[in-house]
């Protein structure tokens, strides 16, 4: 049975993404289980969505999904910021596009990775270190852990996740490593949990979140590989087209709102939203994961 990711911010992206006119090809560069394609078609039955996806096996169950709305969805196999990058040719290939009105790029790692994937996403479970969105490409987690010197390990925890105790989740790991491997996220967690303090360890949050966010973000390249995102995306809008972001924790927050006021600033850019938009109580309530989310909106000039 397939575990549906709800969609954080649905009515306010619904909004300020919302077409301007009928015939409009909006872009969802990471679509996921389509929760916000399927709502975004759903709502205006003149759009067409273009939804991309690293991952084959989570396309799939968007393309069932979305199966009832027939050539209004399309798909791309692959990376958003490849994709994007064929706008430099003369229509996208294969889907006789020049240009795009709207684009969203939700950040977050779908419920499907955790719950389902089978590739360690989650410290809850008991699965091999792999995290890789594209599990036909790169370093998994292990290779990674297995590899990194002490130093540089600390440092992927701290940069990526702002982790307080990397040094000592890094000593940590360097240690049991050198008695066998560290293939399985339930190993890689037990060993996090007791590399720190206490009262880390007891907290509101498992001490191993930081850990695997940070390895996550590595392997799948999303901090590095933001900033190019970005800008293909912009790259590929039309004017006065709009861009549409949502972040989930500081440090991609941080790039994502330097890059939009940067396009203010230059003038190619108007801010919609002038502060991020955050959900609202209720929507925390009903969809816990929402409560870090935030979404910005640019318009292109």
């Amino acid at each position: 049975m397939n575990v549906i990711h709800t969609p954080v911010l649905l009515e306010e992206t619904l909004t300020l993404l919302a077409p301007r006119s009928d015939g409009e090809v909006m872009c969802d560069a990471t679509l996921g289980e389509a929760g916000h394609a399927e709502a975004f078609l759903e709502r205006f039955p003149a759009l067409q969505i273009i939804g991309i996806d690293a991952d084959m096996s989570i396309q799939e169950i968007a393309k069932n999904r979305l199966e009832r709305f027939g050539a209004r969805a399309r798909f791309y196999h692959g990376r958003s910021q490849d994709f994007f990058a064929q706008t430099a040719r003369a229509r996208i290939a294969g889907f006789g596009i020049e240009k795009f009105d709207t684009a969203l790029i939700d950040l977050g790692v779908s419920l499907y990775h955790y719950a389902q994937s089978g590739r360690g996403f989650s410290f809850a479970k008991d699965e091999p270190l792999d995290m890789r969105i594209n599990p036909s490409e790169g370093r998994t987690v292990a290779d990674i852990i297995a590899g990194l010197p002490e130093k540089e390990l600390a440092d992927l925890l701290y940069n990526n996740a702002e982790e307080r105790y990397s040094r000592r989740i890094a000593r940590a790991i360097v240690e049991e490593r050198a008695r066998s491997p560290i293939a399985a996220s339930k190993r890689l967690a037990d060993i996090v949990a007791r590399s720190v303090p206490p009262q880390y360890r007891y907290g509101a949050a498992h001490p191993a979140t930081k850990t695997f966010q940070a390895l996550r973000i590595e392997v799948n390249g999303e901090l590095s590989g933001l900033r190019p995102l970005l800008e293909s995306a912009w790259d590929a809008l039309r004017s006065p087209g709009r861009l549409g972001v949502i972040s989930f924790h500081s440090l991609e927050s941080r790039v994502v709102k330097g890059y939009f006021r940067e396009l203010a600033k230059n003038g190619s850019g108007r801010l919609v939203t002038k502060k991020a938009v955050a959900p609202r109580m209720e929507e925390i309530r009903a969809n816990a994961p929402s409560r870090s989310a935030l979404l910005r909106v640019v318009e292109k000039i």
